[in-house]
């Protein structure tokens, strides 16, 4: 059985690394010059898209901003899971805020905008502390900017005046006094069984997803549920079939939806050694239909991801006992090369845990490991 991912990066590699032990075979379109490619190795496989189409059982996209011919062409199949549709929606704002307030799920509030002057009127009905986002092709932080004042919007508009918005309309969100970040990773299969993980905090630094726990500390009942809600409501909307990430502003006791992705997530690569089941190894249980995976956990999971982080520093890390994740990059500045899940038994073990990853020295390396104590210490 052969599933091909359209992308070829770190999320089609853990990927093919999951189908392994199934025995489904994982192939990969590198999107780029549109070539079928080993998902660990790299090297070009024998098989044009085409062929590899037609072999498929399923076909399954590792990012949202594909060519448009490339997502046509897999649509055309009808093995494409999630749909060309979820796809869209989740690689552009504007149609995912459209859908959230169809189905009455609670997100910021927001203004489209097609023009740079409608800014003003923006500022004036939401502001004064708006997230100008692009409606495409943003992420990590990309593809945003922050106006706090009359003066920051002044100078956004100037920055914005050769935008292509008809291109690339923008939104205007009002800024959330939110408490944390977190999100929920969930897998929908062809029959309609649904599996949601816990819920894991979410920590940032400069945009980039650098921290998460799992299962989130201090999570009640009715705020689970409220996220499950959430995802029930969309991948049925959606007829969702694989896994479907949403990440949430937590404000009190009240979930706001931030975005969501229609793939296997960054914030959910904990599974991988927190549960008994990886977001992996669901989501291609379910994109060819087979009974999802339980996503119990009974450990206290730490996800850090390497970014910009030379191996041998990587290597220092799992050396306290992590399970290493590595992604066979270059390294550059701002560039995800790798993470680290770490478990333990309790959340103190966990403290410990990370402080000697602190201990290491590398400041620059894990700016929110003080944080992530200081968290899981409250």
């Amino acid at each position: 059985m052969m599933v091909v991912v359209l992308g070829s990066g770190q999320l089609a590699q853990m990927t093919y690394l999951a189908g392994v032990p199934l025995g489904i075979q994982v192939v990969a379109v590198d999107p780029v010059n549109n070539t079928v490619v080993h998902p660990v190795e790299k090297n070009i496989l024998s098989l044009s898209v085409s062929d590899a189409f037609n072999q498929a059982a399923a076909i399954t996209a590792e990012f949202e901003h594909l060519p448009a011919a490339l997502l046509t062409q897999a649509h055309a199949t009808g093995k494409l899971h999630p749909s060309a549709e979820a796809i869209q929606t989740g690689g552009d704002r504007l149609k995912e805020k459209h859908l959230l307030d169809v189905l009455g799920i609670n997100n910021c509030a927001y203004v489209p905008i097609f023009t740079v002057d409608e800014l003003d009127s923006a500022f004036a009905s939401i502001g004064p502390e708006l997230i100008i986002k692009t409606s495409k092709d943003g992420y990590d932080g990309y593809g945003q900017f922050r106006v706090n004042d009359a003066e920051s919007l002044a100078s956004v508009k100037t920055e914005l005046a050769q935008h292509d918005f008809k291109r690339n309309p923008l939104i205007a969100e009002q800024k959330s006094k939110f408490d944390r970040e977190v999100s929920l990773v969930g897998a929908r299969n062809g029959q309609g069984e649904i599996v949601c993980y816990p819920l894991a905090e979410n920590l940032h630094f400069q945009g980039q997803l650098r921290v998460s726990l799992a299962p989130a500390p201090r999570v009640s009942d009715s705020v689970q549920q409220q996220a499950e809600i959430a995802f029930k409501a969309l991948a049925e909307k959606l007829d969702y079939r694989g896994i479907l990430a949403i990440e949430f502003f937590q404000v009190g006791d009240t979930l706001l939806v931030n975005e969501i992705a229609p793939r296997v997530h960054n914030s959910g690569h904990w599974t991988q050694q927190g549960t008994d089941f990886s977001q992996f190894e669901n989501h291609l249980r379910a994109v060819v239909d087979l009974p999802l995976g339980r996503s119990h956990t009974s450990s206290v999971t730490t996800m850090i991801n390497l970014i910009g982080c030379e191996k041998t520093i990587a290597l220092q890390v799992a050396d306290l006992g992590g399970h290493l994740h590595w992604y066979g990059k270059d390294v550059r500045a701002k560039r995800k090369v790798g993470h680290v899940n770490f478990t333990a038994n309790s959340v103190e073990d966990s403290i410990q845990q990370l402080k000697a990853v602190e201990a290491l020295g590398h400041a620059n390396m894990f700016p929110l490991i003080d944080k992530v104590i200081a968290d899981l210490s409250a």
